[in-house]
């Protein structure tokens, strides 16, 4: 789009776009595990699983990495190769992701790169390759893929965070299922299943897979990770994989139950300082934003527009979950890589999450043109806005002082700043100053 071009049909700034903003905190009960624990807990669950007695030594055993950047997740790997390196095993890690990365091996051990897992700092090889094996074909008639090095190995550990997926719905979303099927499945796994979706539902999918994976793929155990609202770690459960079906979704319970949110049922409009990978598999989360369907009623939200102003580093111009968003920026638009994003939107089976929403200038022009779609009246006073810096960091938020009422009922959340204004940069760019002091 020329902006250029577009700015004379625009209106003229206008200072009072936006109601006056109070700062708010939320308070989340959430359990957490002390990260220092992580090597004593593996050791242990090793044990209690009696691991040692399975493995004879010089064995190969393949350990999943992900694309996400779960919290502690180097130590964990780290842990879990010294476990089997003292069982005189031969442990390699290898990258467990779909298409992340661009859908090259080399794109896909720079993600890992970027966490700060690399064969130096886990002690182990990294065996990275976008080549498949066939390793059956479920009831639903699609086939099942596997990793060639995984495939390879005398015994795989599964690895991954459990967690609310941003478009599946069922008793398994994101978490070691998952991660048989796409992570180690590579891009012809998640393409399958992505496409398998609209005509099955995620459970029966999934289902079908892991019963061929549990029979055939000599899975040694699955480490489960829970993390808090805070994105700190909760609890590592270590399942064998005939338990997987069953107690997964139990974990998916809990993970809900943690999950941070906006804490009003409607807002007119929804500002997001960033959206990204590391954030989330569509940029931002879906389960915060609204934009999933099928939401349990406890997290339910109705946003009625969203306005995305940037898009991480760490998202390498990856821009998948951008059509999600109603407004942003040329700044943004000038990052994408579409070849990346292109790419993830065709492995998810979506066009929707790739499609750019309504570009202009800057904050300023957006703004002009957000506030006018989004509420019901002209009277921007009333108009429900919150403003956050990423679908993961939701402690503290900016929101709309029209919320104050609402506020004053929520028992976990208090008001820490009033009279902020929003105000523009010589270039258009929106901040928020806080007019009381």
């Amino acid at each position: 789009m020329n902006t250029n071009q577009s700015n004379s049909q625009l209106p003229s700034p206008n200072p009072s776009i936006l109601p006056s903003f109070v700062k708010i905190r939320q308070h989340f009960d959430q359990p957490t595990l002390d990260p220092k624990e992580i090597p004593s807990l593996i050791h242990d669950q090793f044990a209690q699983l009696g691991i040692p007695a399975r493995i004879s030594p010089g064995e190969s055993i393949a350990i999943t990495a992900g694309s996400r950047g779960i919290r502690h997740m180097l130590a964990i790997l780290q842990a879990i190769v010294h476990e089997c390196k003292e069982m005189g095993a031969k442990p390699f890690v290898f990258p467990a992701m779909g298409s992340h990365g661009g859908g090259t091996s080399e794109g896909q051990v720079q993600v890992l790169a970027n966490y700060g897992i690399t064969e130096t700092s886990l002690g182990c090889p990294i065996r990275a390759t976008m080549d498949v094996i066939v390793i059956g074909e479920t009831s639903l008639g699609t086939p099942v893929y596997l990793d060639r090095f995984a495939a390879a190995a005398d015994h795989i550990i599964v690895v991954n965070r459990i967690k609310p997926h941003t478009k599946f719905v069922g008793r398994i979303e994101s978490g070691l299922m998952k991660m048989c099927l796409i992570g180690m499945g590579k891009r012809e796994g998640a393409r399958t299943y992505h496409r398998a979706v609209a005509h099955h539902t995620w459970d029966e999918i999934s289902a079908a897979v892991t019963d061929i994976i549990v029979q055939k793929v000599p899975i040694l155990v699955g480490v489960a990770i829970l993390q808090n609202a805070h994105e700190e770690l909760d609890e590592l459960r270590f399942l064998l994989s005939y338990e997987f079906a069953t107690e997964e979704p139990k974990l998916l319970e809990r993970a809900y139950s943690y999950m941070g949110r906006i804490p009003f049922p409607e807002v007119d409009l929804l500002i997001v300082d960033e959206m990204g990978k590391e954030f989330s598999g569509t940029g931002m989360d879906t389960n915060i934003t609204g934009r999933k369907e099928g939401l349990p009623p406890s997290i339910a939200i109705n946003v009625h527009r969203i306005y995305v102003r940037a898009l991480s580093e760490q998202s390498h111009g990856n821009a998948q979950g951008i059509g999600l968003a109603d407004f942003t920026q040329q700044s943004l638009v000038d990052k994408i890589n579409y070849s990346a994003t292109y790419i993830n939107s065709q492995t998810a089976y979506r066009t929707d999450t790739c499609k750019i929403p309504m570009t202009l200038a800057n904050d300023c022009e957006v703004l002009q043109i957000a506030t006018q779609m989004a509420g019901l009246t002209d009277n921007t006073d009333g108009l429900r806005v919150v403003w956050i810096k990423n679908t993961l960091e939701l402690d503290e938020m900016y929101v709309s002082e029209v919320f104050l009422p609402q506020i004053s009922a929520l028992e976990n959340v208090e008001v820490i700043g009033k009279g902020y204004e929003v105000q523009f940069s010589a270039e258009g760019q929106a901040s928020l100053v806080n007019t009381d002091k």
